[in-house]
């Protein structure tokens, strides 16, 4: 390749790397932050992501059954003065004899002993709408597009975008240094 092919390539990848990094800035701020923020959110001391409690029976035959904790859940939420309870996934942890009861109209949580019923834990699940904007989802929530469509089309750029830096940026690097040496 001709020393002025080799140029003409560079300014090419300058060019390409530069407008992608401006198209894309406000995505990459937000994935940066939320990237760090879900690395640490087991570190957080629990205001990222609440410690698991520890129910009182391990055994899941002294077990509520899950209607019963549904129940319990629900009528916990409205007498708190939530209007809507409508629960998103019940998540069993059998080692900590625990229900978390997560709802879809918030980033709230409940965790239930699993014997008892009690309320163990009302938790705000941070680290839940982190992810949300760290992948985008937020967006196809608040336009209520429940097919993911944005969370898609964003994935796909940011991804793409990524591996375009990645290989315009080591061509950046190494590219100067092989014009240098064919000289």
């Amino acid at each position: 390749m001709s020393r002025s092919t080799q140029a003409r390539l560079l300014r090419q990848t300058r060019r390409i790397h530069r407008w992608t990094g401006i198209a894309l800035f406000l995505f990459f701020i937000v994935i940066g932050i939320t990237s760090v923020l879900l690395g640490w959110k087991k570190n957080s001391g629990g205001y990222l992501l609440a410690a698991t409690s520890t129910g009182s029976q391990m055994n899941a035959a002294n077990w509520l059954s899950l209607d019963s904790l549904q129940r319990l859940a629900v009528t916990y939420r409205i007498n708190k003065g939530h209007t809507a309870s409508n629960i998103d996934r019940i998540d069993i942890r059998p080692d900590k004899g625990i229900a978390k009861v997560l709802f879809k109209d918030s980033y709230d949580a409940l965790q239930l002993d699993m014997a008892t019923g009690q309320v163990l834990l009302e938790e705000k699940r941070r680290a839940d709408f982190i992810e949300h904007l760290h992948d985008g989802s937020i967006v196809d929530e608040l336009l209520g597009l429940k097919s993911g469509a944005f969370k898609l089309i964003y994935t796909t750029i940011t991804g793409l975008a990524l591996l375009t830096f990645s290989l315009t940026g080591f061509w950046l690097w190494y590219g100067p240094r092989r014009m240098r040496h064919s000289s």
